[in-house]
């Protein structure tokens, strides 16, 4: 099956172009294209506003007797969308645009403006330094003192942000440094707290191994005197020297010793160290 849609044609091997007629048209022919609105305009006859970008199908021809370096200029033919009225408008090769012609006027763009301005300012400098050595010199004097200016508030630029990037890490190290500070302290509570814990866990197995001890009817029982003093409420009086050596025991017995270390004997006259 053969395509529909073919690029490529059949010529005969007798095939010569040279025969075919050329067809000759009026020099302002115009051609149907399509194309977007360079620009946006507002219609003269009904003030209706055209966007840049707008599609339109217009008619282009080659402007008569107008060129630029060579380089043809071409002229648009559109309609407004509103009431139909004929728009006009043209290349401009000189500054790569479009102009507006006949029947709308282009909106007016500032930057466009500014450019034109300076354009018309630096002609007018380069000419009046032509003429005028003293006005070259003053323009001269003009353009270092702006530059130190501007160099003297970049240098400020850059200080203030050198002196708020100090700041800034000097607040986040004061910041780590108080942190650091506040886990210490924590852990220092946490340790306090724990060995308090273990301290009175030790006094309770303590109280509790003594509460165990054993009282025998003929064991003797050597208290300490705070301990007396303590149980009736009194002040203890000012502790005695007291003489070296060991407590005598009445009868030696074999004893053992319980998981403290306090040896616990049994039988009579046994004395106890509390």
């Amino acid at each position: 099956m053969s395509e529909r849609k073919v690029l490529n044609k059949y010529y005969p091997p007798d095939f010569d172009p040279s025969l075919i007629p050329r067809r000759k048209g009026p020099k302002n022919s115009q051609q149907v294209v399509r194309l977007m609105a360079p620009f946006s305009m507002r219609c003269n006859s009904c003030g209706e506003y055209i966007y840049k970008g707008k599609k339109f199908n217009a008619r282009k021809e080659t402007v008569q007797g107008e060129d630029y370096y060579g380089i043809k200029i071409f002229r648009f033919y559109i309609k407004c969308t509103l009431c139909s009225a004929e728009i006009t408008f043209k290349t401009d090769p000189k500054n790569t645009d479009y102009t507006a012609e006949l029947g709308a006027s282009r909106n007016f763009e500032p930057w466009r403006d500014e450019r034109e301005t300076e354009e018309v300012d630096r002609l007018q400098r380069l000419e009046e330094e032509e003429n005028n050595p003293m006005k070259v010199l003053e323009n001269r004097t003009t353009d270092s003192k702006r530059e130190m200016d501007i160099l003297d508030a970049l240098q400020d630029i850059r200080a203030r942000n050198a002196r708020l990037e100090r700041a800034g890490q000097s607040e986040e190290l004061l910041g780590r440094i108080g942190l650091t500070g506040d886990d210490e302290s924590e852990e220092e509570d946490e340790e306090t707290k724990q060995k308090k814990l273990e301290d009175e866990e030790d006094e309770k197995l303590v109280r509790e191994v003594f509460s165990r001890v054993p009282k025998d009817e003929g064991a003797v029982v050597i208290k300490r005197k705070a301990d007396s003093l303590e149980e009736s409420g009194s002040t203890p009086a000012p502790a005695k020297p007291v003489t070296s050596g060991p407590i005598v025991v009445a009868k030696k017995r074999k004893v053992g010793s319980n998981s403290l270390g306090i040896k616990i004997g049994k039988g009579k006259g046994k004395a106890i160290a509390l």
